[in-house]
């Protein structure tokens, strides 16, 4: 069989499976909702910024002296302006640990009984920070924001105190004898980005590897059922032509849900995309060619289209988890940073946040090009003779 044949046959079994979703009404509802669904859960779901507004916390002042109720009075107008905190009065500790348990605040700022006495015998007053370690990630952010806040108040009373003690000190200069560093942080990138911008990549890579890995059941083991793909196979078209067909198929559905996450990226969340949107949609490309493969594999060996969809499944969700998409890799353990380079969506979530946050080009993306490549040369090697054989069982 010639060239031309094999891309007509392959064209044509790929028209079939096209216009078999856009038969079914329910399943191409099901295409464009659920990436509008995933990207506006994620969107609203995880924080956009380190920081907090409305928090409800406890205030317990068990000191008597006057450096508590000025700490106090300096405390309460900052955070009216800022609106981080709903205060809430307290008289123990105890009491602040019973009101977080019955969830009746969120934290609780203790100021030690002997916290102006500290302070005027030239020692450091204590402030006890009280969270719920039940929700470890508003935990540490409280904490960050308190101990941001309290430190802020005390450099300023510091300044306050360095005034009082020498008249001659310039008070532009006093902030330079309590605080003789300024620490100043940059970004690699210009520009404003939150914790979408480093999600919504990795939601473009695992959104395509679902679509494809979900898709192949039913375009091979559900027609195998059915009778349908042995009309296939008794046609005079090449077997291989049946594979790229249905391949076409799954591209062009994991292509419409990428581009879907791409457009509710930019215009719902205010993704910028720093790189070439060409190399984009090749990346997207190359993430389908890449899983394709492995789904045919799997779905050749399996007797049924639900056994293919629960092996599908008990793969694609360690990827999901362990493929960066959610969290960094970095924040994982050693043995789970080790898995996470063996699986293919790790170097295509990495590349799409190369290209779209640092706007890299080509030369900055080779290993993981390469990588994809090499996965998606070596799963379609095995897919073919597997295909075959499967096919004539």
């Amino acid at each position: 069989m010639d060239v031309k044949s094999l891309v007509s046959h392959s064209l044509m079994v790929a028209w079939k499976d096209l216009m078999e979703l856009f038969r079914n009404r329910m399943m191409l509802i099901m295409l464009v909702l659920m990436p509008l669904l995933m990207m506006t859960m994620a969107g609203f779901m995880f924080p956009s910024s380190t920081s907090i507004s409305q928090v409800s916390v406890a205030l317990v002042n068990e000191d008597e002296g006057s450096e508590s109720a000025t700490l106090i009075a300096v405390l309460e107008p900052m955070n009216s302006s800022t609106g981080m905190m709903t205060i809430t009065s307290a008289s123990s500790l105890d009491e602040v640990r019973s009101m977080i348990q019955a969830g009746e605040v969120e934290g609780g700022i203790i100021i030690a009984s002997n916290f102006t006495s500290s302070l005027i015998t030239g020692k450091q007053g204590v402030i006890t920070i009280v969270t719920d370690q039940s929700n470890p990630q508003m935990s540490m952010l409280l904490q960050i924001a308190l101990k941001e806040v309290l430190e802020q108040m005390g450099t300023w009373l510091a300044q306050q105190n360095v005034q009082g003690l020498n008249q001659t000190v310039n008070p532009s200069n006093s902030l330079a004898i309590v605080k003789p560093y300024s620490i100043q942080t940059e970004g690699a990138v210009l520009g404003d980005f939150s914790y979408f911008d480093f999600i919504a990549p990795g939601l473009m890579a695992m959104t395509v590897m679902m679509s494809v890995m979900t898709g192949l059941p039913a375009a091979i083991s559900h027609e195998r059922e059915t009778g349908t793909l042995d009309g296939m196979m008794v046609a005079p078209i090449n077997r291989l032509a049946i594979i790229l067909g249905k391949t076409l198929a799954q591209t062009a559905r994991g292509m419409l849900q990428g581009t879907l996450i791409l457009a509710l990226a930019v215009a719902l969340f205010g993704v910028t995309i720093h790189g070439s949107i060409l190399l984009i949609f090749a990346l997207l490309l190359l993430g389908v060619f890449s899983f394709v493969g492995l789904g045919v594999v799997i779905t050749s060996f399996a007797k049924d289209q639900e056994t293919a969809m629960m092996v599908m499944m008990a793969l694609m969700f360690p990827m999901m988890l362990l493929s960066g998409v959610f969290f960094p890799i970095q924040q994982m353990p050693w043995f789970m940073q080790a898995i996470s380079k063996f699986l293919p969506l790790t170097y295509a979530a990495t590349a799409l946040r190369k290209v779209m946050v640092f706007g890299a080009g080509v030369p900055m993306i080779t290993t993981e090009l390469a990588v994809l490549i090499g996965f998606g040369v070596v799963m379609t090697a095995i897919a073919v003779p597997v295909f075959k054989r499967a096919m004539t069982r």
